[in-house]
């Protein structure tokens, strides 16, 4: 049973309607100044202040769940990785062949996990209302990106939903033929090979309709459907994402608890 998501356009909250631009520079900067550092202490204060985040994104609990089901599968992984192969420090407490339990190789999985879950989880809930074509505009008017580059990777990332249906038209195909019931390996890289076919083809032809268009000739002033703006919201946004870091990361190195990312095995 596939799981249809909301629309980011049918979303409400403070943060859906700010623009896509401000969305993806909260983001990085939530999440670029966390990751110099794996402690527990930025980690908790970081993840505490980016609930406020999380709760004005507009995503339902269930929405938030399944967008965010990749981190917490993987933070559980990173922390027994992280455990059992970790950097041993102060006092064993598991040893068996290559894998070595110690104080400090938890207090760095739990700190690793932790960072996942503070950087992972608020920068999911910026992202979740970003329509691409918003996105594309802003790129592209506000910090005057290549039209053609930008586009074409707009272009690109619609063609992905197409190539989804591809996949399920040609499963029922051969299986009304009758040559889906045996094989399977061979049935998968023929499937594969078809799609790799039709994905050549439908991008051909999106490239030439663009060329058409006039993408990616020299000399030419692009006109725009769409204004991407940026007020004051927008880079009050970006503000509060990076008092946010930078809360976390001051009092991380106040506490003495900071611990630089390229210093861990050392």
């Amino acid at each position: 049973m596939s799981v249809i998501l909301d629309s980011p356009r049918t979303r409400t909250g403070p943060i859906v309607s700010r623009s896509a631009l401000a969305k993806l520079g909260g983001a990085l900067a939530l999440s670029v100044p966390l990751v110099l550092s794996v402690d527990l202490v930025s980690a908790a204060v970081a993840l505490a202040l980016g609930l406020g985040i999380i709760l004005t994104s507009g995503l339902t609990p269930r929405e938030f769940f399944l967008r965010t089901l990749p981190i917490w599968i993987g933070a559980p992984s990173v922390f027994v990785t992280v455990s059992l192969y970790g950097v041993a420090r102060g006092e064993i407490l598991f040893e068996w062949g290559v894998m070595r339990v110690s104080e400090g190789s938890l207090e760095l999985a739990l700190a690793s996990a932790l960072r996942l879950f503070a950087v992972g989880l608020p920068s999911i809930a910026l992202f979740a209302s970003i329509d691409p074509t918003d996105l594309a505009d802003g790129l592209i008017q506000r910090l005057h990106f290549s039209p053609r580059f930008v586009m074409g990777a707009l272009a690109a990332m619609r063609l992905l939903g197409l190539l989804t249906n591809d996949a399920r038209s040609l499963a029922l195909a051969r299986r009304a033929r009758g040559v889906a019931d045996h094989g399977r390996v061979r049935r998968f890289f023929g499937a594969a090979f078809a799609l790799f076919v039709l994905a050549i083809r439908r991008g051909t032809t999106l490239s030439t309709a663009m060329e058409a268009r006039g993408f990616g000739v020299p000399g030419i002033r692009r006109t725009h459907a769409r204004v991407a703006t940026f007020d004051r919201r927008d880079a009050l946004l970006i503000l509060v994402c990076l008092a946010i870091s930078g809360t976390a990361v001051g009092v991380a190195v106040a506490t003495g608890a900071w611990n630089f990312v390229f210093t861990i095995a050392a």
